[in-house]
């Protein structure tokens, strides 16, 4: 079982902590979506409690064959993060609906709780927007880890992608801001409950998702190769670690490999039933490359299960030449 939620009280002092303690974003107005990725549409997704709505864009497939909800990572531009690297263009062609959502923080929309409600609205939103397709999540950073929570309540998701995604938001803010140690000290130990759901590797156990690939840079100081290769060994997930990338570069160094994994990773899902043998621990792939760092960089981001079908069969990934 996943963890529980805490009361709403532990919640709201938690939410205040969390965002006091969270790199400031400015607010940024958000581009539209180049002309390569038309046709999209900007739509509001309704938030679970109140009138506000988050900000999102849609972008329609042709005879889609399923949808897939983009998460962005923690940063000023939000969901126009997905106008590059290729991800929209390489599901549309797929024949994937995409759904791309601003989370609060990035929008002027203020935290009304963990972030996981508001990811949960946009899988309701784009279920409704595709009725009867498969739902796949794709979640980069700490897109990816508010989505975990959601995984672990529904069985609404097939295929789920991350990129970049720590286990426990809190643990990797330790050793990149060691600094705050009272704060933490206050989160595990007064606000319990509160921290143990910030635990991802506690959601991830209580997966339905059919296939899941986790993806991290092997010179990420945030998220290093054990954190992401132990969160999906709770998900028994496939791994793949790019060499040389830091934070959020494995899209820049390995974009090709990235983008047709995860399009392997929602066919799979699709192509396969709930129940079939557990394969196992996770298969963990090193890709190396002889490019080296460059772009951005930013920070963050047991109970039963159905059993989760064969792992996909591990690829020989050499040096880029």
């Amino acid at each position: 079982m996943p963890p529980s939620r805490p009361s709403g009280a532990q919640e709201s002092a938690a939410v205040r902590l969390f965002f006091a303690l969270s790199p400031r974003l400015p607010l940024a107005a958000q581009p539209d979506p180049p002309d390569a990725l038309r046709p999209w549409e900007e739509v509001s997704v309704p938030r679970p409690r109140g009138p506000e709505t988050l900000p999102a864009t849609w972008f329609p497939a042709d005879a889609a064959r399923g949808a897939v909800l983009l998460l962005p990572p923690w940063l000023a531009w939000g969901r126009s993060y997905f106008h590059r690297w290729g991800r929209i263009k390489a599901l549309h062609e797929a024949g994937y609906h995409a759904l791309t959502l601003d989370l609060p923080g990035v929008s002027n929309v203020a935290a009304r709780g963990f972030l996981d409600r508001d990811v949960e609205a946009g899988l309701d939103f784009l279920a409704a927007k595709a009725p009867g397709l498969p739902l796949h999540v794709w979640g980069v950073s700490a897109g990816g880890y508010w989505a975990h929570p959601v995984l672990a309540r529904t069985r609404l998701v097939a295929g789920a992608m991350f990129e970049d995604v720590a286990p426990h938001l809190l643990e990797w803010s330790r050793r990149v801001a060691p600094q705050q140690w009272p704060a933490y000290l206050v989160f595990e130990h007064v606000l319990r409950t509160a921290y143990r759901y910030l635990d991802m590797r506690r959601h991830a156990e209580a997966f339905s998702v059919r296939a899941i690939t986790y993806v991290s840079g092997a010179q990420d100081e945030g998220v290093r190769p054990p954190d992401t290769q132990e969160l999906a060994s709770h998900a028994n997930a496939r791994v793949q670690i790019i060499e040389g990338a830091r934070h959020l570069e494995s899209i820049k160094l390995a974009n090709q490999e990235i983008l047709a994994l995860a399009l392997e990773t929602f066919a799979q899902a699709e192509a396969t039933h709930q129940k079939r043998p557990d394969p196992g621990p996770p298969r963990v792939l090193l890709r190396r490359t002889d490019n080296g760092p460059g772009g951005e960089t930013s920070p963050g981001g047991a109970g039963s299960r159905p059993p989760r079908p064969p792992a996909l069969p591990p690829r020989t990934c050499g040096p880029r030449r």
